[in-house]
């Protein structure tokens, strides 16, 4: 296999379900009562715990219309969403007792399902499981979602290369944020591996959701991928420990390179060198001295690539996949040097990397 395919690996950016689901409740009591809740419980039903979510502002629009708003608040992640304000507007019309959910300014809009809000199953289910009961069969009640900022801080995110636009998503799978830069987070990734071992000696390490959801559309097996988040070194010696045979690994390069420099925890507050990578990589595979000194002067390992791309088209010569195929069997080796001088173990590591286009090599 090899190795160097064009998918951008990064977070699709998400505001927890639970926050949209607070202020969409705290305008519906707007509405009902004239008066704005200070603070709404509501079960996360996944887990099956009662949140406590403070409500900022609350405001009757007319006999039936109401807005409330709140800021997001993501836990420990370290999230560009933090505390960025979401609002809800609510109206009650003449219906059959539907109960409608959409998406205004800020939510994305999904390419592949027609311009649809992005707003998923989880988020979908809790919003129906706590306002039906605001229903009668004799009106209809539409709850809005909107992000102010969502449209602007979408850009800075990879959601566009998964086909959202315009917005953020409302995604996730339970209504707790769970950290995964948190050292107790590695515990838990480290049972999921190990019950996946005891059914395959094949894993595919995948650094997060979106990784997850990559591995899924290409008929990877659900019980052979790992979410590893920046955990990539200890769940590599924790697979050979525990009997895998090979690993894959399927990440975007802005992180995985960071591996080919011996650098095995990735989040960047511990350790970075990407750049200083990649041209050390570049210089190994013959890159004109002046394009080197220019390549390590990119901003970022995104831009560097752009610049191997655009003298590979200048000089007809195949700059990007000889210096990224070199760059994979790098992180490979490195990869399996690592996991022996731990643990004495020997593990075959292969490795998928991605950039922010989608165009597979």
């Amino acid at each position: 296999m090899r190795k160097f395919v064009s998918v951008y690996l990064c977070p699709i950016w998400l505001y927890p379900a639970r926050i949209c689901l607070c202020v969409a409740i705290a305008a519906v009591e707007t509405l009902l009562t004239g008066n704005c809740p200070d603070v709404v419980r509501l079960d996360l039903l996944e887990p099956a715990v009662t949140a406590e979510i403070p409500v900022e502002q609350g405001a009757l629009l007319g006999r039936h219309r109401a807005l409330a708003i709140t800021r997001s608040e993501p836990g420990n992640n370290l999230d560009l969403t933090r505390h960025t304000p979401v609002w809800a507007e609510v109206e009650f019309t003449p219906g059959e007792g539907k109960l409608i959910i959409q998406g205004g300014e800020g939510i994305g809009k999904q390419l592949d399902r027609e311009g649809q809000a992005a707003i998923y199953s989880y988020a979908q289910r809790l919003l129906r499981h706590h306002l039906q009961p605001y229903i009668s069969g004799d009106h209809t009640l539409t709850i809005s979602l909107i992000l102010p900022l969502g449209r602007t801080l979408a850009t800075r995110t990879s959601n566009a290369a998964f086909g959202v636009v315009e917005g953020l998503s409302l995604l996730g799978t339970s209504g707790i944020a769970q950290p995964l830069s948190a050292p107790d987070q590695l515990a838990e990734f480290q049972r999921h591996l190990t019950s996946s071992a005891e059914r395959h000696q094949c894993l595919v390490f995948c650094l997060g959701e979106n990784g997850l959801d990559l591995a899924r559309q290409w008929g990877v097996p659900l019980e052979q991928m790992v979410k590893t988040a920046n955990w990539l070194g200890s769940l590599l010696v924790s697979a050979a420990a525990v009997g895998v045979q090979e690993i894959l690994l399927l990440g975007y390069h802005g992180k995985l390179i960071k591996l080919a420099g011996g650098i095995f925890h990735t989040h960047h507050h511990l350790a970075d060198g990407r750049l200083e990578i990649l041209t050390a990589q570049a210089v190994q595979g013959g890159l004109p001295y002046p394009l080197v000194q220019e390549l390590g002067q990119a901003p970022t390992t995104e831009a560097g690539l752009k610049l191997l791309r655009q003298w590979q088209t200048e000089q007809n010569y195949p700059w990007v996949s000889k210096i990224y195929q070199a760059m994979a069997g790098t992180i490979d080796r490195r990869s399996e040097e690592y996991v022996y001088k731990v643990s004495q173990r020997r593990l075959k590591v292969g490795s998928l990397l991605f950039d922010g286009d989608r165009n597979r090599w």
